[in-house]
């Protein structure tokens, strides 16, 4: 029985060795065929999702192709309308141009014209006023007779020219030419002969500068309170004032001086002097005033010193 049993189980061995194996056979073929589906499943997916990437870039050329179609188009059309523009602005610009140009010649010789003009009238009213003083002369008493024996001897007195504009031209030329003193004799020769021509003002002033760089300080201060006072606005009214308050200053009148410098101020706030003056109060520890919406009725003038 024993023998019998072991050949049984001899025999069954192979038999239940090989059920074994053939169920792990069968259990790794259903693990390919897991593994086989799983790769079948992955390479569809990657079908797809390359498909739709081709379609992705296939849509991202065509959008660049109709960008670059609109591109062209645009740069097309931009092309055209600066050219267009160019034919319908450029020929007018430069026909204005032209015309500028014609306009600035007419100009330039219509300045000209009128600078003709005015020399001319200037001359015309030289010779007026030389004619004038002629007539004057003319009508000028007779010199008075000579002297009788024993008589004290008048005082000389220059003859008046018969030219305003030549005695007036040679005062200036001596003042600035360094000649102070000849320049205040014939500026003093013109107000004496020419007292009431346009010039008569710009004559007494430049005395006072003259007798101000002397340091005659009180004969500057009656000069220029001539101009002031003597003559009505011109054209060296702002410099008087100006040249009035310093005389005051070097005379040590600061208050006095500073009225001056503000009434040029009030009175002429466009013309040069006033911003001199402006500054000049400044250093005197003075404010500036604010202009005047109309001039003064009256002019400022100063009180003598006690």
């Amino acid at each position: 029985m024993f023998r019998r049993l072991c050949v049984l189980i001899l025999a069954a061995a192979p038999v239940v060795a090989f059920a074994a194996a053939s169920k792990e056979m069968q259990e790794l073929q259903r693990d390919v065929a897991l593994l086989q589906e799983q790769v079948r499943q992955l390479q569809q997916s990657q079908d797809k999702q390359l498909a739709a990437l081709t379609v992705l870039v296939q849509q991202a050329v065509d959008a660049g192709n109709r960008a670059a179609t609109a591109v062209a188009v645009i740069q097309s059309s931009s092309q055209q309308s600066s050219s267009q523009l160019e034919s319908k602005v450029v020929a007018p610009v430069v026909g204005l141009s032209t015309r500028m140009d014609s306009l600035s010649s007419n100009f330039t010789a219509l300045q000209q014209s009128v600078a003709d003009l005015t020399s001319l009238v200037e001359k015309v009213q030289a010779q007026m006023t030389d004619l004038n003083n002629a007539v004057k002369v003319m009508q000028a008493p007779a010199p008075a007779p000579p002297p009788t024996a024993g008589a004290p001897p008048a005082a000389a007195v220059n003859p008046c020219p018969s030219s305003s504009t030549d005695l007036y031209a040679n005062a200036r030329r001596d003042l600035q030419g360094g000649k102070p003193d000849i320049a205040l004799q014939e500026f003093g020769d013109y107000l004496r002969c020419f007292g009431s021509t346009d010039l008569a003002p710009n004559a007494q002033y430049y005395i006072g500068t003259i007798h101000l760089a002397q340091a005659d300080y009180p004969t500057a201060l009656q000069d220029f309170d001539t101009v002031l006072e003597k003559y009505s606005d011109n054209n060296k009214t702002p410099d008087a004032l100006f040249y009035k308050g310093e005389v005051l200053v070097k005379m040590d009148r600061r208050t006095d001086a500073q009225k001056e410098y503000r009434d040029l101020i009030v009175r002429f706030p466009k013309d040069n002097m006033a911003a001199r003056a402006c500054s000049r109060l400044t250093d005197l520890g003075y404010r500036c005033p604010a202009p005047a919406t109309h001039p003064p009725a009256k002019k400022h003038t100063t009180a003598p010193s006690r």
